[in-house]
Parts: C-alpha cells; structure tokens; sequence
C-alpha cells in the first residue's frame, strides 16, 4: 500500500483502517493530511477487498484541528490558489476531505480515541457511525477563533444533530466531553479506552461478514443524497430504480436463496464494476 508520512492505511480481513498519524502535534489537520486522506480514500474504494474503512487517530488524540504553526495567520488564505472551474476563492481543505469521504462507496467509521476539535470533528460528520472513547472532548470551536465551521460542516451537522443543537455548539464555541455529543446525537456509542476499537472493528465486521458490497454502497448514497430531497417522491423514484437494478442481479438470487437454505451467503457483485445511475 502507498507510504504515507502524515497518516497510516491498513487493510485486513476487509476493513482499512487509517490513522491519523501525527501524534506529537495530536494529529493536527494540515494540508499533506488532506491529500494523503482523500488518496487513502482513493484506495479503499478501488479495492473490492476493502468492505468497511474505519479513522481513528495515533497516541491519545483523534485531530487537534488544523495546526496553528503559523500564528494568527493560520487561516489566511490570501496566498492560496482560487479553487478550479468557477471558484473564486480558495477551496476549504477539510471540505474536500469531507466531500471526498461524502462519496466513498464503503461505510466509514469515526472512532475517536481523543480530542476531536475544528476540523477534527467535521471531518468526521461525512462518515456514517461516530464512536467516542470516554473522556474525549470534543469541540466546534470556530467562533472561538475568529473563524466559521467549515468541512462542509454546515450541510452535515444540523443533519446530524438537529438544527437548534447545531447551532448551540456553533454559536458557544464549547468544547464538550463525549456524554454529552452521544446525548445529542453526535455519536453512536461511547467506550471505555481499551474498547472503541474492538467495538469499531466489531461493526465493521457485521457489514463485512453479512452483507451485500453493491446494495451497502448504493442504500448509503440514496440514504445521504435523499437527505437533500425536496420531497418524498424523488426517494420513491430512486428506490425504484435501485429495486429495478438489483432486483435482477446475482446477488439478490444468491441472498434469497442462502437465506431459504439457511447457510451464509457468497456475493459475487463486486463494487468496482460500478453502480447503477438511480438519480438520473
């Protein structure tokens, strides 16, 4: 697998997990890590042996934000590039990343073994289950900064959470201990220090060892683009396509059939082969 410097990748039996590997500096977010993040990314989803990607983070942080090595000059961007096409302005980092994660075709697990702040903890909203180890504290610190969330964190997180306690973490800037994000929705579960990566890996083993690749890719894009439907009918339009498209395949005769003869199924559709269109 690629060497990277900033972040580790690691597939087995299934599952990649990538750590944030900046550990003297709590897994600060900088701008190798972003790329390094979405080529990680790139991978997992080009690899029809990789099921499930779990991003935990080295030592005792998940991501401290984005490094602050440059002072109060951190967040000018005066100097970067204007994003391609009709940018005019440069692109959010985290936002890409977030984007990126948006269209992985597998499901990806948040375990958060520390402070999550910034960035550290929007990134996290594009992937689909959150865990926490106790005692993690976690942040939307923008408005402390002088800053406001980004990483797409505005599309996600009252998606998330709900819009009024969106905003009361938004606006006071806190940082809260991992009770209080399972209390409002933020996270799945909450672990003990020795256990969040044996309930993530947990997880990621119901999925790899029990599922369908295709249909998990396909019911999480029409889960998270369905999010931003104006009405129910454009779900139903969907749903019908993707009923029509996997009703048909090898892997719906293989899951009825297992299922009749009551041994495990083997699903032979493999991700890479592509997904149907059920957008169109």
């Amino acid at each position: 697998m690629t060497d990277f410097e900033e972040i580790r990748a690691e597939a087995s039996g299934g599952v990649m997990t990538i750590t944030l590997n900046r550990p003297e500096r709590l897994n600060a977010f900088t701008e190798r890590m972003r790329r390094e993040l979405i080529a990680a990314f790139d991978i997992a989803d080009a690899d029809d042996d990789v099921r499930v990607v779990i991003v935990t983070g080295e030592g005792r942080g998940f991501c401290a934000g984005a490094d602050l090595a440059k002072g109060g000059d951190t967040f000018d961007w005066r100097e970067r590039s204007a994003g391609d096409g009709d940018w005019d302005v440069p692109r959010d980092g985290g936002g890409q990343v977030s984007l990126r994660i948006y269209d992985c075709t597998k499901p990806v697990i948040a375990a958060i073994n520390g402070p999550a702040v910034g960035v550290g903890i929007t990134m996290t909203l594009a992937m689909d289950f959150r865990l926490a180890v106790d005692g993690a504290k976690i942040g939307f610190v923008f408005t402390r900064r002088g800053i406001v969330p980004e990483a797409c964190s505005s599309w996600f997180l009252p998606r998330i959470v709900g819009i009024s306690q969106a905003l009361e973490w938004v606006s006071t800037g806190r940082v809260f201990d991992a009770q209080e994000a399972l209390a409002g929705g933020l996270v799945r579960s909450v672990h003990a220090p020795g256990e969040l990566l044996p309930a993530a890996h947990a997880l990621a083993r119901e999925i790899a060892d029990n599922t369908a690749p295709v249909s998990v890719a396909l019911g999480r894009r029409l889960l998270w683009r369905m999010l931003g439907a104006e009405h129910p009918l454009a779900a139903h339009r969907a749903d019908s396509r993707a009923m029509f498209s996997r009703g048909q395949s090898a892997d719906a005769r293989e899951g009825v059939q297992s299922f009749l003869d009551k041994r495990p199924a083997s699903f032979s559709d493999r991700v890479s082969d592509g997904l149907p269109d059920v957008f169109a």
